[in-house]
């Protein structure tokens, strides 16, 4: 089965990125694996204070994820996965393409704010050529309807 990658963060851009998603795989009969990224700078501290922020980030991503996975199995009938790596964003994206052969296109979420589409768009776009997947970007203030007729 093919897997559209999206990826959870606290973007306002990640919400249509996870619409898009679901909705194509849906209307294709694909799946949806979304990936969260722990940075490592959040455990910094010693160990046991580390460990409890860890504990701590992975329950807020767990939360956040069960929002969407709801709207994606109730209106979608799509069944997301979740996975959380730690590391640097761009870097853990791309291991997890490698890691998933049925992964075929990552899907991300552009902001429409006047500093640009946002880190991750900027730096996986500079790599696309060289991606063994290919990359869909979302406008961030796309509509629902929108979103719905062109998927």
């Amino acid at each position: 089965m093919r897997k559209f990658l999206v990826v959870l963060d606290d973007s306002r851009e990640c919400l249509n990125a996870m619409r898009f998603a679901a909705m194509r795989a849906s209307k294709s009969g694909g799946g949806v694996t979304v990936l969260s990224v722990i940075p490592p700078e959040e455990f910094n501290h010693w160990v046991g204070v580390g460990e409890i922020m860890r504990a701590e980030a992975r329950e807020r991503i767990e939360v956040h994820f069960e929002v969407f996975a709801k709207w994606m199995r109730d209106r979608q009938g799509i069944d997301p996965e979740l996975v959380i790596r730690e590391g640097e964003p761009v870097p853990e994206i791309l291991a997890q393409v490698q890691d998933d052969p049925e992964i075929g296109i990552l899907v991300l979420g552009a902001a429409s704010d006047k500093k640009g589409p946002g880190p991750l768009v900027t730096q996986l776009s500079r790599q696309a050529g060289s991606l063994p997947v290919p990359i869909t970007i979302v406008p961030g203030d796309i509509s629902r309807e929108r979103l719905e007729a062109i998927t």
